[in-house]
């Protein structure tokens, strides 16, 4: 796996980066959301470095100038409900990309702290030879995503993956390179060191989905 992670250089991402933690700052639900926004706005910047363009050209009021666009067949597929906010950054860039959801959550059988994640819900595109980005901004355990992955693979089989995060766990990163496909992108804005017991990262943020939309039962 092609790891990139942007908090390592300076920039505006590390302002976004530090609102979302920021226990304080971050019970502004509009402005937790648009953080995740805005940060997906960034990795999906640095993203676009990496794909396919040709050469074109377009028809000023004055003249012809030769320019270049995306050929990629862009699906986007984002993990509900946590992954909207950070959906909406990527599309913002990707406006003309095809769309796909999926929800997965925890299930606690024993009420304690070992978990499944059960996928619920999918609507999604052929991806077939397509370049797909999954997005979900808590790359905690790795497990929400190997799941994702199983259950797309009705789907097709993409002809790239990225995937895009907002702050992740080194046990999250290792578990998804031995999961994902060799030549895979994650797009990552911070990795924190740990896990604690019931696989929630540390120090991270909280509970991206509840930060965003509110609590739930």
């Amino acid at each position: 796996m092609i790891i990139h992670h942007l908090a390592l250089e300076n920039s505006i991402l590390s302002k976004f980066i530090t609102e979302i933690r920021d226990s304080t700052i971050q019970k502004d639900t509009m402005r937790f959301r648009k953080n995740i926004e805005r940060i997906g706005e960034v990795l999906s910047y640095e993203l676009s470095k990496t794909l396919h363009f040709e050469a074109t050209e377009v028809q000023t009021p004055l003249g012809i100038k030769n320019t270049s666009k995306c050929i990629d067949n862009i699906v986007l597929c984002s993990i509900m409900r946590a992954g909207l906010p950070l959906h909406q950054g990527i599309l913002n860039y990707f406006d003309d990309a095809e769309n796909a959801f999926i929800s997965a959550y925890r299930h606690h059988p024993d009420g304690k702290d070992n978990f499944d994640v059960i996928v619920k819900y999918l609507a999604a595109p052929s991806i077939e030879k397509k370049t797909l980005i999954l997005a979900d901004p808590m790359l905690a355990t790795g497990k929400t995503l190997e799941n994702v992955l199983k259950a797309l693979e009705t789907h097709g089989t993409p002809e790239q993956i990225h995937i895009v995060a907002v702050i992740g766990s080194e046990e999250g990163v290792n578990f998804i390179e031995n999961v994902f496909p060799e030549n895979t992108h994650l797009w990552i804005a911070d990795i924190d060191s740990e896990l604690n017991s019931k696989g929630y990262i540390i120090p991270g943020l909280g509970d991206s989905g509840d930060l965003s939309y509110g609590g739930k039962l």
